[in-house]
């Protein structure tokens, strides 16, 4: 049985656009791993239930928190297949961004 789950449309393009600014700081390679281990996380979640944490200081939205590096991966734990919502960077102003999505 495989793992499901879908990006946003604006999840995906956090993606793309996390990838675009780790290989401009730093490398191909770099960014390419970041990249791979986030979808690792999001793979993870998908066949976790319940991984990572409310954040109700950011949201009241049903949403749950998943930390990778220094990126969240923000979901919608009671969807099948897993909806990721957002995967932003933790010093960005998170409530806001979410407010805007959700």
């Amino acid at each position: 049985m495989s793992v499901r789950y879908v990006l946003a449309p604006e999840a995906a393009l956090d993606l793309v656009q996390i990838w675009r600014y780790i290989k401009k700081k730093g490398s191909v390679e770099m960014a390419d791993r970041v990249e791979a281990v986030i979808r690792e996380k999001i793979v993870f979640l998908a066949g976790t239930s319940g991984g990572g944490h409310w954040r109700k200081d950011l949201t009241d939205e049903p949403v749950k928190f998943f930390s990778v590096y220094s990126y969240l991966i923000i979901y919608r734990p009671e969807t099948n297949p897993l909806q990721i919502v957002a995967i932003l960077h933790g010093n960005r102003d998170v409530g806001q961004l979410l407010k805007d999505r959700l």
